[in-house]
């Protein structure tokens, strides 16, 4: 399967889940709870007032293994510039957020890390479901984001 596929797929348009395809064209799904929900719109709202670009939710970025939708994303407006027409996005945005559910692997989330990287982004956060964000660069873990954001408690 294809993205433009899954766009196309009625079937698929009202689900509560966050979709993705991975390196074989099959659909992965991951169901959204009241607290991950409420985490996304709370990043959004920090990275909005604080940095100038976009704030993207489940973006679809084409990565070296499928299609990858982080939770939360910002990007420069340079970046909407280069990807406006596009259906899904062709690099990543410049930071790719990941809001961990109890459902996602420690595996899986190196390697959407490793992906989003690979495929453009500057950094990639994951944050758990008690606020913690960890910081992720080409070279690992970070102490804090290389962009001037000031973070406090997000719930």
């Amino acid at each position: 399967m294809q993205w433009q596929d899954v766009l196309a797929d009625k079937s698929l348009r009202d689900l509560p889940y966050k979709i993705e395809l991975n390196e074989r064209g099959h659909i992965e799904m991951s169901p959204v709870s009241f607290l991950h929900s409420l985490l996304e719109g709370e990043i959004a709202t920090l990275l909005r007032t604080q940095l100038d670009g976009r704030v993207f939710t489940e973006l679809a970025i084409q990565t070296s293994k499928g299609v990858r939708v982080p939770d939360v994303a910002w990007g420069s407006n340079h970046f909407v510039e280069q990807h406006i027409k596009e259906i899904w996005a062709s690099s990543a945005q410049e930071i790719c957020i990941e809001i961990i559910s109890p459902s996602n692997r420690t595996i899986e989330l190196s390697e959407k890390i490793a992906l989003y990287i690979e495929s453009g982004a500057i950094e990639v956060w994951l944050v758990d479901e008690q606020g913690n964000i960890s910081f992720y660069n080409a070279c690992g873990q970070q102490q804090k984001s290389s962009y001037n954001i000031e973070i406090g408690k997000l719930i």
